[in-house]
Parts: structure tokens; C-alpha cells; sequence
């Protein structure tokens, strides 16, 4: 492999990268962005998730 394939291959390598982490960062900030546009009456508050309890040393 040449040195230009090689440096072509890891800018490449890089873009990829870069673009996987900015997908995922928008993806975080579209799930946890509050929509601001909308009245708060619009907004409906989803209801709070109810877990079981787990004991300690309960299998």
C-alpha cells in the first residue's frame, strides 16, 4: 500500500468516526430536549415508571 492510500484510508477512517460520534450525540439531544415550542398545557408529563423492589439477597 502506497503512503497516499494510506493517509487516504485514515482521514477516511477519521470522517467515519466523526460522523458515528455526531450521530450519536444529536441522537442524545433530540431524546432529551424539551420542547419549547409548545405551551406547558400541551406538554403532557408521562407518569413516573414503577419498578419492583428488589431485596437485598433475593435471587
Amino acid at each position: 500500500m502506497s503512503l497516499t492510500m494510506a493517509i487516504l484510508v485514515l482521514v477516511g477512517m477519521w470522517l467515519s468516526v466523526a460522523a458515528a460520534m455526531l450521530w450519536g450525540v444529536l441522537r442524545i439531544v433530540r431524546r432529551h430536549s424539551h420542547p419549547h415550542h409548545l405551551p406547558p398545557q400541551a406538554v403532557a408529563k408521562a407518569p413516573p415508571v414503577r419498578r419492583a423492589r428488589r431485596h437485598a439477597g433475593a435471587h
